[in-house]
């Protein structure tokens, strides 16, 4: 399949890996995504009509590449499953809308907005979801505490926090 890919969208695959799931993981850019996401989905060679979810992550340490979003595909003909990723700076979470291929896609841009802080350029209704809609921070990005500092019975690194990036709560 990547094979396959490489021909008809040279460059557009960086990177591949299998996860321990047995799920492939292709890695592109955000200038890609849309190209890449269209192409797997209308060529009949892969035929991933089916955007199953996508989400959002973190990762504080990765600098420049802090954000990401994963788009999960499946082709029900064959029964295949794949991940498309992309990451990208926090400082500039912006990201082309996959509502131009899948509507269904609308809320789920919305979510990961609302949580993430990821921009969907060209969303037509990006707005908060579930937080209120005044909230100023990102609440999944792990720049936070998990548990309130006075407590002696929990600790932030056992789920892999060490709270805001470069302080130690000790």
């Amino acid at each position: 399949m990547l094979a396959q890919l490489a021909e008809k969208m040279p460059g557009a695959a960086i990177s591949s890996e299998v996860a321990i799931d047995g799920i492939l993981n292709i890695h592109t850019t955000r200038e890609q995504i849309i190209g890449l996401l269209q192409l797997l989905r209308d060529d009949a060679t892969f035929d991933f009509n089916f955007l199953t979810t996508l989400c959002a992550i973190h990762y504080p340490d990765h600098v420049g590449q802090e954000l990401g979003v994963i788009y999960h595909l499946h082709n029900w003909k064959q029964n295949i499953r794949i991940r498309v990723k992309i990451f990208f700076p926090k400082e500039d979470p912006n990201v082309p809308t996959a509502t131009v291929l899948w509507p269904t896609a609308n809320w789920m841009e919305r979510q990961e907005y609302d949580f993430f802080g990821v921009i969907f350029t060209g969303h037509p209704d990006l707005r908060r979801i579930l937080n209120v809609d005044d909230m100023e921070v990102f609440p999944m990005r792990k720049e936070y505490r998990i548990e309130d500092g006075t407590r002696t019975d929990k600790d932030d690194r056992f789920f892999g926090r060490d709270g805001h990036v470069g302080q130690s709560f000790e």
